[in-house]
């Protein structure tokens, strides 16, 4: 399968193919990070909506079709989906770790109750589903998630969302350090750009998680895919 030789590191560039993958669904998560409205929201400026434009052209395209197909499918198969999503808890962002208060673009400012703070409609949670709300890049170092993960015993954990090389990444690092199996998928994820998407998957790849796109998990796991 391709997911064994892509998305190498100079650390892996030569490193023997990983071995397949076991993923039972009774042990596996789907997790759905900081899909959210705040980040198809339009931008300030015209060239500012004009930068985010392949972005958002990815999400529309790309992101959302596959992440949407891949929360059908764990449902159908009964196997849990959750949410994490960054808001903060007081209306003034006290609470908010250093990270979410450096000045610039990171420096978030979302009340849980805001609009802005939502999971977009097409991905939202079903009743029933567990949604952790998260003040740190992190949605296991911010949030009681590694407990109840551990408490559900799930060890496999499947990650997807936004933004690629920064709270996904942050998450999939703290899933790895907690010896949780992580897989990321890539056509269910996106970054600001493609070259800070696919950078971001070969820094990660092989050692914090393994990459592979909606098709081959579902052959991996042997669940049979929606057909879009």
């Amino acid at each position: 399968m391709r997911w064994k030789t892509a998305y190498r590191s100079f650390y892996y560039q030569d490193a023997p193919k990983p071995d397949d993958l076991s993923l039972r669904p009774a042990e596996t998560a789907l997790l759905c990070i900081d899909v959210q409205n705040y980040g198809l929201a339009p931008k300030s400026t015209a060239a500012e909506n004009a930068r985010w434009a392949p972005f958002i052209a990815r999400m529309r395209d790309i992101v959302i079709p596959n992440l949407g197909a891949l929360q059908e499918t764990f449902r159908k198969h009964g196997i849990d989906v959750m949410h994490a999503r960054i808001a903060c808890l007081l209306e003034d962002g006290r609470d908010r770790s250093l990270s979410q208060k450096m000045p610039g673009w990171n420096n978030l400012l979302m009340p849980r109750d805001t609009e802005e703070s939502r999971i977009i409609p097409q991905l939202a949670p079903l009743p029933g589903e567990i949604v952790v709300t998260k003040t740190t890049d992190s949605a296991l170092t911010g949030t009681n998630l590694r407990l109840v993960l551990s408490n559900m015993g799930i060890r496999n954990v499947i990650v997807t969302g936004i933004y690629t090389d920064q709270c996904v990444s942050s998450t999939v690092r703290s899933l790895a350090d907690e010896s949780f199996n992580v897989v990321l998928i890539e056509d269910c994820c996106a970054a600001g750009t493609d070259e800070l998407h696919v950078r971001e998957l070969e820094i990660i790849n092989m050692i914090y998680c393994h990459v592979l796109s909606r098709t081959e998990l579902l052959e991996v796991m042997g669940l049979e895919a929606r057909i879009s």
